[in-house]
């Protein structure tokens, strides 16, 4: 159920609308706006009655919420929420580029990539240390050292980094290996226990849909992240599985004004996973921006040809300053320029 409160509530009222919240056996979600403060009973709330909070004073209306995902709901937080990654914002007036090579091979590549990434114009640098793959012979990351390497090249250029998080045991190295922005991958959209654990952690999430996941589903995994305390996540579309095998996902550009439309946090895209050739990502990347993405996720690697895995859709320095050119004046158009 959401509470609104009527304009310059005082502290008084809001504090008994929590009370009341609490000796329901639920527990609250308090969003203070410029002009109002909204209350998000979270739980099972089929104890409560909107009369029970409409006859309150200073209670403007109570709404009951029919949807499964409550926090991360616009209808509890209408205003866009912004997610600061070292100063850099995620879903504010500007788009950011993420960007970096699939997997961290070595130190060398590393530091190449970030070279690359940071004089192409991007704002944040990727690097898989372990990589999810669907046969068990072929390469796995480098592990531990993989974000050593990524941390060194980073640091070197004063980029945050984004990294990708499997194991629920691996976090506590990941904490101590300060990866800025914790990615959650599509083959663990659903890991529950796993969406737990980040919940409790003070780290922007990255969470990326699942291979055949719908939108509904992505959104109640998100909130399992924010039911932990938890509200710095970000959902990064990057292609579902379809009948048609000429692409290697399909993009659902859909997706993006949907999300908007349901949650107030931000979205990104990733196009290299969903077109997985080199040659599609320039496009996919247009059409994201286009559809009112917040920026975007991209496969970029100082020698594609010679990558350890994901060369196909990866960018060489070239190509990537070549997109970034290409990206700006289509930024400056939708009125959100690039980073």
């Amino acid at each position: 159920m959401i509470i609104v409160m009527s304009p310059g509530a005082s502290a008084q009222s809001i504090d008994d609308v929590i009370g009341k919240i609490r000796a329901a056996g639920l527990y609250e979600h308090v969003s203070r706006g410029t002009e109002r403060t909204i209350i998000g009973a979270v739980g099972d709330e089929r104890s409560l009655q909107a009369s029970m909070f409409e006859l309150m004073p200073e209670v403007e209306r109570a709404l009951r919420v029919v949807k499964d995902y409550r926090i991360v709901s616009r209808e509890v937080q209408p205003q866009n929420t912004v997610v600061q990654v070292r100063g850099l914002p995620i879903g504010g007036a500007v788009l950011q580029v993420i960007a970096g090579p699939g997997s961290v091979e070595t130190e060398q590549q590393m530091q190449l990539a970030a070279n690359l990434v940071r004089t192409g114009g991007a704002k944040l640098l990727r690097g898989g240390a372990f990589k999810p793959r669907t046969s068990p012979y072929s390469f796995q990351g480098l592990g531990v050292a993989g974000l050593d390497y990524l941390q060194q090249a980073a640091r070197a250029q004063g980029m945050p980094v984004v990294s990708e998080l499997m194991d629920v045991r691996m976090l506590d190295t990941f904490l101590e290996y300060d990866i800025d922005v914790i990615e959650i991958g599509a083959r663990n959209m659903q890991n529950v226990d796993l969406l737990k654990e980040v919940g409790r952690i003070n780290k922007p999430v990255i969470l990326k849909r699942g291979l055949s996941a719908t939108v509904s589903e992505w959104l109640m995994a998100a909130e399992y992240i924010a039911i932990g305390g938890n509200h710095n996540i970000i959902f990064c579309e990057r292609g579902v599985r379809s009948f048609d095998p000429a692409s290697r996902n399909t993009l659902d550009i859909t997706a993006i004004p949907l999300l908007k439309r349901e949650t107030h946090l931000p979205v990104i895209v990733d196009p290299s996973h969903a077109g997985g050739k080199a040659w599609l990502v320039p496009a996919l990347a247009c059409a994201a921006i286009a559809s009112g993405a917040d920026g975007l996720m991209l496969d970029v690697h100082p020698a594609p040809a010679d990558a350890w895995c994901d060369g196909d859709q990866a960018l060489d320095g070239a190509a990537f300053t070549a997109l970034m050119t290409q990206l700006h004046p289509l930024a400056q158009l939708m009125g959100r320029p690039l980073a």
